[in-house]
């Protein structure tokens, strides 16, 4: 445990080194730090969807420096440091976590997050759709969204109903597409996906890992279509679409 501790002290000081000495650091705000923060997420998540640990390691090392940043700004206007910051989400987490640091006894997982949603309504939000973010992109949302109703026993009772619904708003898509009613047509489109992302849930497949797992399958295939028929003196923009067809078969063969 020592050695972590060190090593994080030693994070802290050169934060305040560069803070100090550094003409960028110097410079930076909690508003001039938010896109990079973004970005960097999305990095570490790159890095956890292809596995690659060491990348990881790099990646969680430039989010905690990030964290340990904004709380050094903070500290500046008085308003917190990172000691606050660490004391606040140790109490949040004790406080809901009963069933370790209390008395409340549960069966699994779910009851977990239906306990972490009531203890949420408790700390005095109105709604349990609150802690979602506005700015998260669509598919994580509505995840999201799903897990936290479903935390107060808004749900389903089995998959085969989940399934009904996705087959129903496909059914009412089809109505508005053959009406040509754009409007109604993208409506009926948000719900399809919505419906779907609630039957990956009943599944248990993340729809985001499953849409980017896809959409790298897709990229590595066509981008071997562009290299094989290259080699064989073609060019894909003046192929039709049966001779490219056969190109893409191939490819599925040779990116298994």
């Amino acid at each position: 445990m020592n050695h972590k501790l060190k090593a994080f002290e030693r994070l802290l000081n050169i934060m305040d080194e560069l803070r100090e000495k550094c003409p960028w650091d110097k410079k930076q705000t909690l508003e001039s730090l938010r896109h990079l923060t973004i970005e960097e997420t999305y990095e570490l998540a790159d890095a956890i969807t292809a596995g690659d640990m060491a990348e990881l390691k790099g990646e969680i090392g430039d989010l905690m420096l990030h964290m340990v940043f904004y709380s050094k700004i903070a500290s500046e206007t008085g308003d917190f440091d990172i000691s606050d910051v660490l004391n606040a989400i140790c109490d949040k987490l004790v406080y809901r976590h009963p069933h370790i640091y209390g008395d409340v006894e549960v069966q699994d997982e779910e009851e977990v997050k239906a306990n972490w949603e009531r203890l949420k309504l408790k700390e005095g939000r109105k709604s349990v759709l609150e802690g979602v973010p506005k700015s998260l992109p669509a598919v994580v949302k509505a995840t999201r969204i799903q897990d936290k109703v479903k935390g107060i026993g808004f749900e389903w009772e089995n998959k085969t109903q989940v399934w009904d619904k996705v087959e129903e708003e496909i059914a009412e898509l089809k109505v508005e597409v053959e009406a040509g009613n754009k409007e109604k047509m993208e409506e009926e489109f948000g719900d399809v996906l919505f419906s779907m992302i609630n039957y990956a849930r009943w599944i248990g497949v993340n729809p985001e890992d499953a849409l980017a797992k896809t959409n790298r399958k897709f990229i590595n295939r066509f981008q071997w279509m562009e290299i094989e028929t290259k080699k064989d003196g073609k060019e894909l923009s003046e192929m039709n679409l049966a001779d490219m067809d056969i190109y893409w078969e191939k490819s599925k063969s040779h990116n298994k």
